[in-house]
């Protein structure tokens, strides 16, 4: 039986098509998925991420548990900000990517993946056990609503008298939005500019309303997961389960720069990671451009002449490139040549760095 977010009755009444995501329910889209991918480049749209787990870590030694549990260094950050990072097993595998938040001197909240969040906070707990500092999961508390977009400023901003305009990216501050008390942070996964605004349950439902009246002069959509699938993608945002898993490091990903080997101390996954970290991994993670109309879709091999040479992880029609994109890992060292084996057929790609997409600032 999945599990409804705060916000199912909403939508419901505005006809979304829900499925199960992760053991919740979650709205796939409201109505067009291009409409609503093309809303937030444009425009902006409105997402329910209550599925989300908010692990804290509380404690005189907060940090430096987070820098053991975590690859990044967490102790150094600054109260307001936040870090992308990763939680690796003793082989260097990812078991999920993370955005910690440090809200105050003894304080973090890690936002984990839906399908991860249980597992992270057993792990974060055990992690955290020989450090002066407490985990408590508090996911059931919260909701999740982002709105994103290059409008979402200018609307959020008639609802709040946050400083909007001096938040930084990857930082988050305490406000009052629409009456409702929130940690109003900037960050994303979209590619575009926006918040994502963390609320108890209670408060879900009238902030989504209030959100939404605000956005009617800027033709604010709802918009589900479809489309948020369809902008990560273009962004080249790595998705758990697809570009990351606990066969694949870091450095695999291309994302060796969030492991702090500078940072003090031990942490879990060090001894396996250091020795690797400037060696080329066997494949690495490229974006494919298809020449034609078929879609590469996950799972599907890459191959040069015949012979395969890499794994599709995720693949989509692009709303804004107008053509058929996707990630995949391909062996290291080749560039040209590629074509994905869609159900027999190979399909010529174009082998281009990530991201597709990238926002003018």
């Amino acid at each position: 039986m999945s599990r409804p977010t705060p916000l199912r009755d909403i939508h419901e009444s505005l006809g979304a098509t829900l499925t199960d995501f992760a053991g919740w329910l979650m709205p796939l889209r409201y109505g067009s998925e291009s409409a609503e991918h093309n809303a937030v480049r444009e425009r902006a749209g409105l997402f329910d991420l209550s599925h989300m787990g908010e692990i804290f870590v509380t404690g005189p030694q907060a940090g430096q548990a987070l820098d053991y549990a975590l690859v990044g260094h967490l102790s150094a950050l600054a109260v307001g900000r936040a870090r992308y990072t990763m939680i690796v097993n003793e082989q260097g595998g990812v078991l999920d990517d993370l955005i910690v938040y440090r809200l105050g001197d003894e304080e973090f909240m890690v936002v984990a993946n839906a399908s991860n969040y249980p597992m992270v906070a057993a792990r974060l707990t055990e992690r955290a056990s020989g450090f002066d500092a407490a985990v408590e999961d508090r996911s059931d508390q919260y909701a999740l609503i982002a709105v994103q977009g290059p409008k979402a400023q200018e609307i959020l901003a008639t609802l709040t008298d946050a400083d909007l305009e001096g938040l930084k990216y990857y930082a988050g501050l305490p406000g009052t939005v629409a009456g409702a008390e929130a940690l109003i942070a900037r960050t994303g996964y979209t590619g575009e500019d926006g918040f994502e605004l963390f609320v108890a349950n209670a408060d879900a439902a009238p902030l989504w309303h209030a959100l939404t009246k605000a956005g009617e002069p800027y033709e604010l959509l709802p918009a589900g997961l479809s489309s948020r699938d369809t902008l990560r993608l273009e962004a080249g945002m790595p998705l758990y389960g697809n570009e990351l898993n606990s066969s694949l490091t870091p450095f695999d990903a291309g994302l060796g720069r969030v492991v702090k080997f500078d940072k003090p101390g031990d942490f879990v996954g060090r001894a396996a990671l250091e020795p690797i970290k400037d060696v080329p991994p066997r494949r690495r993670l490229v974006g494919l451009v298809a020449t034609g109309r078929r879609v590469p879709r996950h799972g599907y091999p890459v191959t040069k002449d015949g012979v395969v040479v890499g794994e599709v992880t995720s693949g989509a029609p692009s709303q804004t490139l107008g053509k058929p994109i996707a990630m995949a890992y391909v062996d290291t060292g080749i560039e040209e040549g590629l074509a994905v084996d869609i159900r027999g057929s190979q399909e010529a790609v174009d082998l281009v760095e990530l991201p597709f997409y990238r926002r003018n600032k």
